[in-house]
Order: structure tokens, then C-alpha cells, then sequence
């Protein structure tokens, strides 16, 4: 997982719905304005090859919320410590996940080469078979054809998006090759709709007990992609999977602003960014002072760190001044 997230966070404006989703799966739901801070610090140190200050940050991050930590974080910190040489506290970290946290990515795991400092050690092999049993155990459940439909769909949905940064860069937004490209990725968008609305025709608005989290996050990605008509109708199912706890109250958060923000209305949590001729901006956004405070309640971190991540510095007090121009670009 560690470096799945690491390589699609270097990817950030390419595909933010899914860093988006990503951010929202290891957010801090559970953490605090100071968790999160010295996470993101000891993120930058471990891109930086600042190990043994990377895995410190984390120990800092953790210690604010009485030593626990969001599953995805507690990673990272095990291979900063790997790397730093300190082979006791990678394993305590990893042996938590995977009797604590039920850490389920063998392949992950057993081919990370930034834990390939602890594969001599008498313990790698009881933590491999431990995350082997807890893989086993959360795919019996999964409906496996359903499974291998959204994993084709995933696949479709982001290999042409991933293209449009460069080719953006080469050509320009307007260019005829991004033209081009914009209608491959909306005809795939079409067929991989027929193929999620079916099964949300079929079962519901489907967990990760039943597709598994990338199939959970591919359904959420495909209907954050599709028209507002579409998103109208299935937007009552994903409210209903979060009552039940079987869907991200994070991701909802990110499909209400999309729909309020279509219908003409503002945003709640701040989830969407727009970009016109002018740069990027955050589109409008309801009651500007009190977004952090609803977006700690479905898991989404500050306003202020994610905006960073399209270089928009947030000042509350100026973008209320500047949120009547937004409306008018918006409706542009």
C-alpha cells in the first residue's frame, strides 16, 4: 500500500479523485490538526530518503493520539524504520497491523524492496504468514467475479486520465490531442457505467466485504465520473452504504459536493477544485469558516493541507472576499 500511495501521490493533479478517495481512506477521522502535521512532515522526509527523521516524525504523529495510528501511516513509519536501520520497531509496527489492524496485502508486503533489510530475520516469515491468513480470511467473502469486473473497469477508468497531464503540457488544454484523448476516456466512461450500474442495480451499493476496497473505491470513482442524472439516482444508495458502514463517509462527502456544485449550488466540505483559463480555484464553497469542522466529521483532513497539493494557499478571510468573482467563473 505504502507504495502504491507514494506513486500515485507524485500523480496528484492527474488523478486527484483518487488521491482524493486515498486521502480519504487513510485520513484522520481519528487524528488531529497536530497528527497531521507531523505526518505530513515525516511523509516529505521519507520522499527526501530521510529515514530515520521521517520514522521519528511518525513516532511524534502517533504519540499525539495516544499511540495509535491510521493503518496506511503505520506503514510508512515500519519501512522508515526499516530503512533506518532499526529492524525492532519496523517489525513492532508491522506485527501491529497484521494482528491489530487485520493487514491484508501479502503481495505488498513480500515485494516491497523497502522491507527487504527484514527478510533475513527470524520474524519476516510468522508476520508473512499471519497477513497471508488475514488475506485469506477477508476474500472469502468477496464475490470474485464481481471483483474481477471492476478490477478491468479500474483499470479503464484511469489509464487515459493518467496521459492527460502530459499531454496537456505537450499540446496545451485546448489542443486537438487533448480533444482526442477526452473522447477515448469518455467512451470508456460509458461502457465501465453500464458495468457499475449493474451491479448497483443487482446488489446494492457494494462494500469492501463483497469487492474488496480497490472494487469499493473503483464503484465511488465511476459514479463521481458519471452525469448528474446518474449520480442523482445512485447518490440516495451511497448515503444509505455509509449508514451502514459499509461506504466512506469521506467519499460521500466528495460526491455531495459534486452534485451540489452541478445543480448550482455550493459545495460543503471543499472537495472540488476547479480550472479555468485563470488557474485552478476551489469552487464555491458554503460557510467558508466552519469547513475544516465538517470535514473533520466524515475523515477528510484540513482544507489548508489538501489544497497545498494544487498550490492554492488557503486564506479564509480572502477567498470569502473573492467567492462572488468564483461564482461567476463557476457558472462559466
Amino acid at each position: 500500500m505504502r507504495a502504491i500511495f507514494r506513486s500515485l501521490m507524485s500523480k496528484f493533479i492527474l488523478i486527484c479523485t483518487v488521491i482524493t478517495f486515498l486521502f480519504a481512506s487513510r485520513s484522520v477521522a481519528q487524528g488531529t490538526p497536530e497528527y497531521n502535521k507531523w505526518v505530513t512532515t515525516g511523509f516529505e522526509q521519507y520522499n527526501a530518503k530521510q529515514y530515520k527523521e521521517s520514522a521519528a516524525s511518525y513516532s511524534k504523529a502517533f504519540a499525539t493520539i495516544g499511540g495509535r495510528a491510521v493503518a496506511d501511516d503505520r506503514y510508512i513509519a515500519a519501512c522508515a524504520w526499516a530503512l533506518a536501520g532499526k529492524r525492532d520497531s519496523a517489525f513492532f509496527h508491522l506485527t501491529y497491523l497484521a494482528e491489530k489492524a487485520n493487514y491484508t496485502d501479502h503481495n505488498q508486503l513480500t515485494t516491497d524492496n523497502d522491507l527487504k533489510v527484514l527478510r533475513g530475520d527470524k520474524r519476516w516469515h510468522p508476520l508473512c504468514d499471519r497477513v497471508q491468513q488475514n488475506m485469506v480470511k477477508a476474500e472469502a467473502t468477496l464475490n470474485k467475479n464481481l471483483v474481477a469486473i471492476l478490477d478491468t473497469v479500474s483499470q479503464q477508468d484511469q489509464r487515459y486520465r493518467q496521459q492527460l497531464a502530459d499531454i496537456e503540457n505537450q499540446h496545451g488544454k485546448n489542443s486537438k490531442e487533448v480533444k482526442e484523448l477526452w473522447k477515448i476516456i469518455n467512451k470508456y466512461d460509458s461502457v465501465n457505467l453500464k458495468k457499475v450500474t449493474a451491479i448497483l442495480e443487482q446488489y446494492g451499493w457494494p462494500g469492501a466485504d463483497l469487492v474488496g476496497e480497490e472494487g469499493a473505491a473503483t464503484v465511488f470513482l465511476v459514479i463521481q465520473h458519471a452525469d448528474l442524472k446518474t449520480q442523482d439516482k445512485y447518490l440516495p444508495s451511497m448515503r444509505e452504504a455509509v449508514k451502514k458502514g459499509i461506504a466512506s463517509p469521506a467519499s460521500l462527502a466528495m460526491l455531495e459536493d459534486r452534485v451540489a456544485l452541478r445543480h448550482g449550488k455550493k459545495q460543503i466540505y471543499g472537495s472540488q477544485v476547479t480550472s479555468d483559463a485563470n488557474g485552478d480555484y476551489l469552487a464555491p464553497l458554503a460557510d467558508p469558516d466552519n469547513v475544516d469542522k465538517r470535514r473533520a466529521e466524515v475523515g477528510l483532513g484540513p482544507l489548508a493541507d489538501y489544497l497545498l497539493n494544487f498550490s492554492i494557499i488557503w486564506d479564509v478571510a480572502a477567498y470569502k472576499k473573492q467567492l462572488p468573482e468564483l461564482e461567476k467563473r463557476q457558472k462559466k
